[in-house]
């Protein structure tokens, strides 16, 4: 399955994005999903999961209340709401995908597939 994800942008902080991660090449139906970001000059880290179903979900800490990760299985889309963002919210965002019926961890190794990313600044 290929992954490419949207939806970044300059945003004041307060403000919201959503981020979208359109997959291809196969259904989407049985995988799960998650987001991860990267700020510059600091590893990749875990955002949000979700099951194949979308009825699972779990957040880290930094985001948890603000974020909001959703599968849409007839889109085949994978999507991320951001309400009251942060600067330090502020890194490329990347989507990734696995396929199973249980929910991926935080571990960049759950996942088999990945989108290209996409910029999210937020401006204080």
């Amino acid at each position: 399955v290929q992954l490419q994800a949207s939806g970044g942008g300059l945003v004041q902080a307060g403000g919201s994005l959503r981020l979208s991660c359109a997959a291809s090449g196969r259904s989407f139906l049985y995988f799960a999903g998650g987001w991860f970001r990267q700020a510059p000059g600091k590893e990749r880290e875990f955002v949000a999961a979700i099951d194949w179903a979308g009825g699972t979900t779990y957040y880290a800490d930094s985001v948890k209340g603000r974020f909001t990760i959703s599968k849409d299985n007839a889109k085949s889309t994978l999507y991320l709401q951001m309400n009251s963002l942060k600067p330090e919210d502020t890194a490329v965002y990347y989507c990734a995908a696995d396929q199973r019926f249980g929910i991926p961890g935080r571990s960049r190794d759950e996942y088999a597939y990945w989108g290209q990313g996409t910029l999210v600044t937020v401006s204080s």
